[in-house]
């Protein structure tokens, strides 16, 4: 399968296999729960992970090696890896343990073994995966998550799924497989003139959809009791 770079798909070959990675609406959810997306989002886009990322891309992908040290540290790194190679993993069918390695049991506790990849190219696959996945990369004039200066505490996928659905006359598996790149894409297609989905118009398409749901739900029960 060929990935499309733009929408936020990678793919990853060793020796053996090709691993795809996409970071669907639906792998969002495979995170974890609504704030535990946000939360491993945030994990991902701490300050030193973004000097990784932006000093990684500077160097065309060359991770300094003192910052991969540094990953490595126990108090600080443990838990930026864990959520990379979360990450990397609801993003993919196929167990990537041969590529991101493990966590085993050792004399001195939990020890990580490697595996074909480095720390730092996990962390920024990763990076790279989540953006994609729930920030999106496409140019939008101003979409609903730059309208608020405040903390957003919750992604909730199936949102942006059922929006999906109403906006594109798609199927839930359709709209499930959608990257919030692709989704960001899609709109602005749709809506040219507009050039993006602003709050505002978000939640007149969610509030609309629940609306027609629950009178569609009502009327059916008022079938049955009749």
């Amino acid at each position: 399968m060929t990935p499309i770079t733009e929408i936020g798909e990678i793919l990853i070959s060793d020796t053996k296999n090709d691993y795809f990675f996409r970071p669907s609406f639906a792998a969002m959810t495979r995170i974890g729960s609504p704030a535990e997306i946000v939360e491993a989002y945030a994990t991902l886009n701490g300050y030193e992970v973004a000097q990784v990322v932006s000093m990684a891309q500077d160097a065309y992908g060359k991770i300094p090696e003192w910052l991969v040290k540094t990953l490595r540290k126990p108090v600080y790194g443990r838990k930026i890896l864990s959520v990379a190679m979360h990450v990397m993993a609801a993003c993919c069918d196929d167990d990537i343990t041969a590529l991101v390695g493990e966590w085993r049991p050792g004399k001195r506790g939990i020890v990580y073994r490697a595996g074909g990849m480095s720390v730092g190219e996990i962390i920024l696959i990763a990076h790279t995966l989540i953006e994609h996945g729930v920030m999106g990369k496409a140019k939008v004039r101003k979409p609903q998550r730059h309208e608020t200066n405040s903390y957003v505490k919750e992604f909730r996928a199936v949102e942006y799924i059922n929006a999906a659905r109403i906006h594109f006359a798609i199927s839930r598996d359709e709209a499930e497989r959608l990257t919030m790149t692709e989704f960001q894409l899609m709109i602005n297609a749709k809506y040219p003139d507009q050039k993006g989905f602003t709050r505002e118009e978000y939640d007149t398409v969610r509030d609309d959809y629940f609306k027609r749901r629950e009178a569609r739900i009502a009327a059916e029960k008022a079938k049955k009791a009749a």
